[in-house]
């Protein structure tokens, strides 16, 4: 952790002393650009090598700070930017001239303490005191020195935010083709689970009742009464295994837990009557509004069910957690994996979609498989 972090501090102090070496170029460019901008047939080329400029401080900030942005930003955008990044740049500089001239002078005000000579220069001798005196000196401009380099890499970040990436209206606009694909997907949605649940009607419970039917049929007709006897016991079996099907189905289609007792619940009775034993990790302290606990519910349920008749699995993880705004729920199976997010998964994924969440599956060949989805709960 110690290391990591010592890593992370070296990698961001090279990134604000790449930026002030860059920052020199580009005020020397802002300031030239500017001028020529009286010219009209010189803005293109300005406009062009602003952002040829503002490309290099996005890369940048990308590798030493991860911070990602858009690319989806104009010339004179692009040039406003560096007229306020070379000002930051130059501000970045300026600490770390200051952090070096103060090292250097630390580094020779202490060698002439420890060899017993005289600090800076003077006639009297180093006294006792001084090495502390210079010591808690040294500690709070390193202090100061540390805080502004912080300072200075979090303007660098915000000025980035400010001007790169899509502008008001292109946020709008993608919302809007984002929820259009949304509400296209809403519809697909739906019309697969009519086209599910008609499948299990009809293979499950219809061909339940026609053999209801056929043995009731047969019992009728029996000659005997042992016999008779003997076919009304199958025909109450099946009529049984008919009322289960029929009480999965309508489970599938929603599960009444979810009204009775919330998430929780319903979760728990997915574990418990899965083939396979299923470890459930709810962390929920209240509930989130019902349109979120039924996708939660439906992307358990269905990854279980997989991992079940697809994967060969001998046991599954559930994971249900908060975090921040976003509600967190992991599936994890130990079966063969291979499983595609455009197969039999490609329903989950438009259920979370629907609700405006992320949907992710890992499943290499030979397994585990990692279903995830993100929903927004806040």
């Amino acid at each position: 952790m110690e290391l990591s972090w010592v890593r992370a501090a070296g990698r961001g102090t090279a990134g604000l002393a790449a930026g002030a070496v860059t920052a020199l170029a580009e005020s020397i460019y802002v300031v030239a650009g500017t001028l020529a901008l009286a010219l009209p047939p010189a803005r293109p080329g300005v406009y062009a090598g602003a952002r040829a400029l503002a490309e290099l401080e996005r890369r940048r900030l990308v590798r030493f700070f991860d911070a990602e942005n858009g690319d989806d930003y104009t010339g004179g955008r692009a040039l406003r930017y560096l007229a306020l990044r070379c000002v930051t740049g130059l501000l970045g500089a300026g600490v770390l001239l200051l952090i070096v001239y103060g090292a250097v002078s630390a580094i020779i005000m202490l060698g002439q303490i420890f060899s017993g000579g005289q600090v800076g220069g003077g006639s009297e001798p180093a006294d006792w005191y001084d090495s502390i005196t210079i010591f808690l000196f040294g500690l709070l401009l390193a202090f100061i020195a540390v805080q502004g380099l912080i300072g200075v890499a979090k303007l660098d970040r915000v000025l980035a935010n400010r001007f790169f990436g899509p502008s008001a209206q292109e946020l709008l606009r993608r919302r809007v083709s984002e929820l259009s694909i949304t509400r296209a997907e809403v519809v697909e949605a739906v019309n697969d689970e009519r086209r599910r649940i008609e499948r299990d009607l009809h293979d499950g419970v219809q061909q339940r009742l026609v053999a209801l039917g056929m043995l009731l049929g047969r019992a009728r007709r029996a000659g005997d009464a042992e016999r008779a006897a003997e076919l009304v016991r199958q025909a109450h079996e099946e009529s049984q295994q008919a009322l289960r099907d029929l009480r999965e189905v309508t489970w599938r289609v929603y599960p009444v837990a979810l009204d009775d007792g919330g998430l929780h619940p319903a979760l728990e009775a997915v574990a418990e009557s899965a083939g396979v034993p299923v470890h459930l990790d709810f962390g929920l302290d209240g509930r989130p509004s019902l349109a979120v606990e039924t996708v939660a519910y439906f992307v358990v349920s269905e990854a279980v069910t997989n991992a079940m008749k697809h994967a060969s699995a001998t046991r599954v993880d559930v994971s249900v957690h908060r975090t921040g705004t976003m509600l967190s729920v992991r599936i994890s199976d130990d079966g063969r994996g291979g499983a595609l997010p455009g197969g039999g998964l490609s329903g989950l994924a438009r259920r979370v979609a629907a609700a405006d969440g992320e949907f992710t599956v890992d499943s290499p060949v030979g397994g585990p498989t990692t279903i995830t989805a993100e929903l927004p709960c806040g």
